[in-house]
């Protein structure tokens, strides 16, 4: 029986996304993201940042790689996963993030030069399956969302027309 092993987080990447190939391949992106909160510390409100590295397979880090730069602001979704290692006697642990889908938060950045939309782009991406020998990178994925932006995008998406939708609340 699996327990469950779900995390969602969004933050601030902090380094640019690299990209490795294993022999077999597929594309291993890797990158880490800031996770800001506020704690109340003696009557005043404080910023207190956590770090978490992220891992992604496949396409999707391959297809992100221009995209996920220092700085850029995403959601990611996917699984926690401990290493574990021991060094001269020593040993050592650390958890990361296995990402299923990673979105894009945000509009342009303000070095882009591509002009503005009227809306915030929302990209959503979802890890598929890798086919592959070790144990964590075989994953059974849910497909990603649809991200509806405009009226016409949701008639487009079969999610009704402008007419479905009245102007006033009826209560």
């Amino acid at each position: 029986m699996n327990d469950l092993n779900s995390v969602t987080l969004i933050g601030r990447l902090t380094r640019d996304m690299e990209v490795k190939y294993l022999q077999t391949g597929v594309a291993v992106g890797t990158m880490s993201i800031a996770v800001n909160r506020s704690v109340k510390k003696n009557e005043q409100w404080v910023d207190e940042a956590s770090f978490f590295d992220v891992t992604l397979f496949g396409k999707s880090a391959e297809n992100l790689r221009q995209y996920l730069l220092k700085g850029k602001q995403v959601a990611v979704q996917g699984s926690l996963k401990q290493d574990r290692w021991e060094k001269d006697g020593q040993k050592f642990s650390r958890v990361g993030i296995i990402a299923d889908a990673v979105q894009l938060l945000g509009g342009q950045s303000q070095g882009n030069a591509q002009p503005q939309n009227n809306y915030q782009q929302q990209t959503s991406y979802t890890q598929p399956p890798v086919q592959g020998g070790n144990g964590w990178n075989e994953r059974n994925v849910t497909p990603a969302r649809v991200s509806v932006t405009t009226v016409a995008d949701a008639e487009r998406n079969g999610y009704g027309t402008s007419e479905d939708f009245p102007e006033t609340i009826p209560f």
